[in-house]
């Protein structure tokens, strides 16, 4: 049977003058005590042990405990703490040494100290509880938090360690220092709360940590909305990250797993995955990312399926020796570039489609330097696929559709094309230049306002089992010291030659009722006229054509917070 004890300053039958007193009175019996205490404020730091329960008798916030320094509250039993406000600084304020510890309708404040500790194989609760300034620390320890606001830690709000599992489930976070909740060496469970404000990561798993976020929103944080790093585990559903610098950061070694998820308005990325990190995305959107929507970079390796990027600069980049795999991702509407490999890297692209972007896919870099596409749509662009460097693409089954270049290889690139199709480009359906080489094999060019094939400078183009319908400057065109070989082709349409050449074209088994014509083209001088887009610019009638043919190098950066974010 639990025992009643009241506390009160002012006296009255049976009750004690202060809480310690009480508290003593109960231990003095050895049975479980309820000790519902008066409104006022009792400069105590308080021990207690066995079964207790301690009550503000007049509801929450009525009862202040604490002194101006040192600990509020250490427990070691079952104890139960309802409406009570616990003060404290310089120590842990409230500490729960062995057995159980529930805060409920509780507020804690700990100016610049630890709120609460829960040590090592006990298990603490926080329920409609608010926490002012000071963390809360799990270290081998259970927990579960409920309805609580943390609010302008100094450090972490949550901190959970050593072994710790840890529910966070309705709560709000806001105004942390450094991060929200981190997780180390540990397992958490953040389910429907609500994270602003904090200084770095909203939430962080380090260091072989499981960390499991569901349903929450994350706001306005200076750093990474969910960070994993130090081979981190844990999964990221149907959560939304709004204005941070990065939405989601995987880095040396971590591997989450992350479904459902909105990262909108990120300042610098919204997918992030560098450093060995690894990941899977799985039916996840970024909206107006600032710099680029998805960062694969030095040694980066995550998987996107059924993903959608839409607004912002660049869609999706792998750089500086990382990978990719990136199936049925859906990218439209940006500034820049859809897809870009960069710097070593190899990016997989399987059924993407690209709308109205700038660019479609460009790769810059040494041999290896790779990007693989198959059945990839890009439409409304102004290049399709733009190969620089010494890099190497592969397209099968890509279809290139309303543009001005559908696929250029320039530099020392290699692009090889395998049952594709390019329709409706105002200047070339595939070309190469610099020292370029493009292979192609079943290609299909319909509606070229200018070439269906374009080589200058001294690229090389291989093409068999081809057609071309409707340019109307040329099928193919070859000036400067370019070269080629077209095998098994066929030119249909009413405009223009089937193929102007230099001379420097070995040409088998060609079908056309149109005239092949050798001739020398000149390129444009660029010092005196203005390109505005990389390509081929016919100005006059095929029979005295110029080309003119622009290269640029291409870099892609992570923005840090005030960079420039159109690199």
């Amino acid at each position: 049977m639990v025992a009643r004890y009241v506390v009160s300053p002012r006296g009255g039958r049976r009750a004690h003058p202060d809480i310690a007193s009480a508290l003593r009175a109960a231990a003095a019996r050895g049975r479980p005590a309820l000790i519902e205490i008066a409104p006022g404020r009792y400069e105590e730091a308080l021990t207690v042990r066995g079964e207790v329960r301690l009550v503000a008798a007049e509801g929450p916030g009525s009862v202040v405990v604490g002194r101006p320094r040192g600990a509020a509250l250490d427990t070691y039993g079952q104890v139960h703490v309802q409406g009570l406000v616990l003060t404290g600084r310089d120590a842990d304020v409230v500490g729960c040494h062995t057995g159980t510890l529930t805060l409920e309708h509780t507020e804690v404040r700990a100016p610049g100290a630890v709120a609460v500790h829960a040590r090592p194989r006990t298990s603490v609760t926080l329920r409609e509880s608010v926490v002012l300034h000071g963390r809360t620390v799990f270290t081998g320890a259970a927990g579960l938090v409920e309805r609580c606001r943390f609010t302008d830690a100094a450090d972490n709000a949550i901190a959970v360690l050593e072994g710790s599992r840890v529910v966070v489930r309705g709560s709000r976070i806001e105004g942390s220092r450094i991060h929200g909740l981190r997780v180390c060496e540990a397992h958490a469970e953040v389910i429907g709360c609500e994270l602003t404000g904090t200084g770095n990561a909203a939430l962080v798993a380090d260091t072989r940590a499981e960390l499991a976020v569901t349903e929450c929103a994350i706001t306005a944080v200076h750093a990474e909305g969910v960070l994993f790093i130090e081979q981190s585990r844990g999964s990221v559903d149907r959560t939304r990250v709004s204005d941070a610098l990065h939405g989601i950061v995987s880095k040396s070694g971590a591997d989450p797993v992350v479904r459902g998820s909105v990262f909108t308005g990120c300042r610098d990325t919204g997918v992030n995955v560098q450093a060995q990190g690894l990941g899977r995305f799985e039916d996840c959107q970024v909206l107006d990312a600032r710099n680029v929507a998805v960062f694969s970079t030095t040694g980066g390796a995550p998987e996107l399926r059924d993903c959608r990027v839409t607004g912002g600069n660049v869609g999706i980049a792998v750089t500086d020796g990382a990978r990719g795999r990136f199936t049925r991702v859906r990218i439209e509407d940006l500034t820049n570039s859809a897809l870009r490999v960069l710097d070593g890297s190899a990016g997989v692209f399987e059924d993407v489609r690209v709308d109205r972007c700038t660019l479609g896919l460009d790769t810059n870099g040494d041999g290896g330097t790779t990007a693989d596409l198959t059945g990839v749509v890009f439409r409304d662009f102004e290049t399709a696929v733009t190969a620089l460097g010494r890099s190497r693409v592969t397209l099968r089954d890509v279809t290139a559709e309303r543009g001005a270049v559908g696929f250029g290889a320039g530099e020392e690139a290699r692009v090889l094309v395998h049952d594709s199709t390019v329709t409706a480009v105002s200047i070339s359906g595939a070309a190469a230049f610099g020292k370029g080489r493009l292979l192609a094999r079943n290609l299909t060019v319909k509606g070229s306002a200018g070439t269906g094939l374009t080589g200058s400078e001294s690229g090389y183009l291989d093409v068999a089992n081809s057609e071309f319908t409707d340019c109307a400057s040329a099928g193919a065109a070859f000036a400067d010291q370019s070269a080629g070989r077209l095998v098994d082709c066929s030119v249909n349409g009413t405009g223009g030659p089937a193929v102007l050449h230099n001379g420097r074209v070995e040409i088998v088994s060609l079908q056309s009722s149109l005239p092949v014509v050798r001739e020398t083209v000149r390129t444009v001088d660029q010092t005196s006229t203005v390109i505005n887009y990389i390509g081929p610019v016919f100005h006059r009638d095929v029979h005295d054509s110029q080309f003119a043919w622009n290269n640029d190098h291409v870099t892609q950066n992570q923005q840090t917070e005030g960079d420039d974010p159109s690199r």
